[in-house]
C-alpha cells in the first residue's frame, strides 16, 4: 500500500489492546499483532511468524512475550524470536527468526506506529494541542468501502453540505462557498476557515480574500497528516476523526466526540453518547456518496474536474505527493 514513509500514523484506540492477550489488526495494507508487556506497554510487529506463517494473534502472552499458537515460538517486544521450544529451551535462535517491528506511541487514548525506515522523529506524534489536556470522550469507529484518502478529503470538502446533509449539519440552503481559507502552520498541520452562505447573487470571495486566521470566530477545522482531523466547532465542543488505512480499498473512520462543556462525568458520558450518535448519522450521510466515487484507490482523484472550494482538498493531495516524493 503506497503511503507517505517516515511519519506516526494513528492506527487504534488504546482500549481495542488489551492487557492480557495479542490482538491481530489489518493496518496499512498489512497483518499487525498488537500487545502490551508486563509493563503495559505497548507493542506490534508483523503477523506472521518466522517458522511457517502462523498468525501469532491468536496465540497468548508468556513472561514478557508473544507464544505463537501453531508450534510455541516466543518473540520478544522488538519482534526478535527468543525461544523454539522444538530445539529445546538453551538452544540459540538463529537471526532469520525475526519479525518486522513498528515503533508505537501511546498517547491521548491513541495508539500510533511509525510508518518508515528511519528512526521515529519526532519522538512523539503530533497532536492537537487544545485536546491534549482532555482525558473525557465517547468515541465511535465507522468501516468505509474506500481509500482512507477520499475518507479524509470528504471531511475537507465544505461545498457538499447542504446536500448530502440538507437536514443535519448543511441545514440553511448555504450553496455559495466563500474561500474556504487555508493556513499551513507547519509541514504537516493546516488550519481551514469556512465561509458558506445562501447564494444571494454575489461574486463569492476566493480563497485569497478570506480573513486566514480569522479573529473574529473560534470555528475552524485543522488536519495533521497523515490521518488526524479536528473540527474545532467552539471553545467547548470538538469533533475528532482518524482515518485509519486498512488497505487499499477500506478505511476506518473513527470518531470523537468532546463535550467539553459539561464538567460532571456522568452527564459528560450521556452527552457524549447522544454526540457521537449523532456523529454516524453524519458520517452515514457521507458515506453512503463516498463509497460510491471512483477511482476508489489511487489517493489522487484522477479524472476529476475541481473548483475553487475545492482549494483544502487541493492543499492536501499537493503535500501528500510532496512528502511521498521525498521520503
Amino acid at each position: 500500500m503506497a503511503m507517505i514513509q517516515n511519519l506516526w500514523y494513528a492506527v487504534l484506540e488504546s482500549r481495542q489492546i488489551p492487557r492480557s492477550t495479542p490482538v491481530g489488526f489489518m493496518r496499512l495494507g498489512e497483518r499487525m499483532v498488537f500487545w502490551r508487556d508486563q509493563t503495559g506497554a505497548a507493542h506490534c510487529f508483523f503477523d506472521r511468524c518466522a517458522h511457517r506463517g502462523a498468525s501469532l494473534a491468536l496465540g497468548d502472552l508468556i513472561e514478557g512475550h508473544v507464544r505463537c499458537p501453531f508450534h510455541g515460538l516466543e518473540y520478544d517486544s522488538s519482534g526478535r524470536c527468543v525461544r523454539i521450544p522444538a530445539n529445546g529451551k538453551n538452544a540459540p535462535v538463529p537471526p532469520a527468526y525475526a519479525m518486522r517491528s513498528y515503533p508505537v506511541f501511546e498517547g491521548w487514548g491513541w495508539i500510533f506506529i511509525w510508518w518508515g525506515t528511519e528512526d521515529p522523529h519526532p519522538a512523539e506524534p503530533p497532536y492537537f494541542e487544545d485536546l491534549k489536556e482532555f482525558r473525557r470522550w465517547d468515541s465511535v469507529q465507522d468501516h468505509w468501502d474506500n481509500h482512507y484518502t477520499r475518507v479524509a478529503e470528504n471531511q475537507l470538502d465544505v461545498a457538499h453540505l447542504p446536500f448530502v446533509h440538507h437536514n443535519t449539519i448543511g441545514r440553511g440552503h448555504k450553496t455559495l462557498v466563500e474561500g474556504p481559507g487555508v493556513q499551513w502552520v507547519s509541514d504537516s498541520l493546516f488550519f481551514q476557515y469556512v465561509y458558506n452562505k445562501v447564494d444571494d447573487g454575489s461574486i463569492p470571495r476566493g480563497p485569497d480574500e478570506v480573513p486566514v486566521p480569522d479573529p473574529d470566530r473560534d470555528y475552524k477545522l485543522e488536519f495533521i497528516l497523515p490521518n488526524l482531523w479536528e473540527n474545532r466547532i467552539s471553545d467547548k465542543l470538538r469533533v475528532t476523526a482518524a482515518f485509519v488505512p486498512v488497505d487499499e480499498d477500506h478505511t476506518i473512520l473513527y470518531l470523537r466526540f468532546y463535550p467539553i462543556f459539561m464538567p460532571l462525568p456522568g452527564l459528560s458520558w450521556l452527552v457524549g453518547k447522544l454526540g457521537s450518535l449523532m456523529n454516524l448519522v453524519i458520517a452515514h450521510q457521507d458515506r453512503r456518496i463516498v463509497n460510491t466515487q471512483l477511482p476508489k484507490s489511487d489517493g489522487i482523484g484522477t479524472g476529476e474536474n475541481l473548483f475553487r472550494g475545492d482549494k483544502p482538498i487541493m492543499e492536501f493531495r499537493k503535500k501528500r505527493q510532496e512528502l511521498m516524493r521525498s521520503r
